[in-house]
């Protein structure tokens, strides 16, 4: 038996007979070849016609719908590298404030404590800055550090700390009312930095304080930030100054508002934090 060829399929023949009740009998034929043809322009003319659609129909929004979904997920990923790029540009310009100083420490002493009753910090402290011309010398930069931090180099203190967050202080410091830190003004998902370097010994939800974490640093200092909206360091973590640390909220129940607390703590003695920041 010869198997059939494509050459044989496209001359082969169709007969339609219609089953009329007029009993006379009619049969069209139809080529295979003649039917792929019909088939071919009809496909052509139907692409036609919805392309026409389309482009001059208001149908043509629905493609525009999914051009924006797709506009919209990448103007998100934007954002958020916008938002890194400021949080990186904050750390930054902490890390250089520290380092500064660093240099004004090593201008003091050369090493890595100073003692108050020395004799260079006593002559420093009889010395009448406003008659000297300082500018750009050696008197510039340590008068500069007894205005920022006049109550450490008095109690000898080597541990300096920096602003937790950008915002102002809205609640000052007032034990006898219960209010054991400092609140400053912050909008929710403001960046939370770590006031000086240190060990994460907390990093969780509580019900009063919300999500809080807690900082232990050296010479018995301990530092506490609440109501948090994120905590981005776990327990166990070493934070550098100014190190990234958590997002401020209004989490908590002990809260009216978006805000940072932030409190101080020395030997397990309750501090004023003002007292330990940098004069404005």
């Amino acid at each position: 038996m010869r198997k059939l060829k494509v050459k044989d399929i496209l001359h082969s023949t169709i007969f339609v007979t219609p089953n009329l009740k007029s009993g006379s009998t009619k049969r069209y034929k139809y080529t295979i070849k003649k039917i792929l043809s019909i088939l071919s322009v009809f496909t052509l003319v139907v692409i036609i016609l919805t392309a026409l659609v389309f482009m001059f129909t208001p149908a043509r929004n629905l493609l525009l719908v999914f051009e924006n979904k797709e506009l919209k997920a990448q103007a998100v990923k934007i954002h958020i590298l916008e938002r890194k790029i400021v949080y990186l540009t904050k750390e930054l310009e902490t890390i250089s404030s520290t380092n500064q100083k660093l240099k004004y420490a090593i201008i003091l002493a050369g090493t890595d404590t100073v003692d108050s009753n020395s004799a260079i910090l006593d002559s420093l402290r009889k010395t009448d800055y406003n008659n000297l011309d300082i500018g750009g010398n050696l008197f510039a930069v340590i008068k500069k550090i007894f205005e920022i931090y006049p109550d450490k180099i008095e109690n000898n203190e080597t541990i300096f700390f920096e602003k937790p967050a950008a915002g102002f202080i809205i609640r000052d410091f007032n034990p006898s009312k219960g209010h054991m830190g400092i609140d400053f003004a912050l909008k929710s998902g403001s960046p939370v930095y770590a006031s000086a370097g240190g060990y994460i010994i907390f990093s969780d939800y509580t019900v009063e304080d919300g999500k809080k974490i807690i900082i232990e640093h050296e010479d018995g200092f301990i530092t506490v930030y609440k109501h948090c909206s994120s905590l981005l360091k776990e327990e166990r973590d070493y934070v550098y100054q100014g190190e990234l640390i958590a997002l401020s909220g209004n989490s908590g129940l002990n809260t009216t508002g978006p805000h940072l607390h932030f409190e101080i703590w020395k030997n397990g003695k309750i501090m004023d934090p003002k007292i330990y920041l940098p004069k404005q």
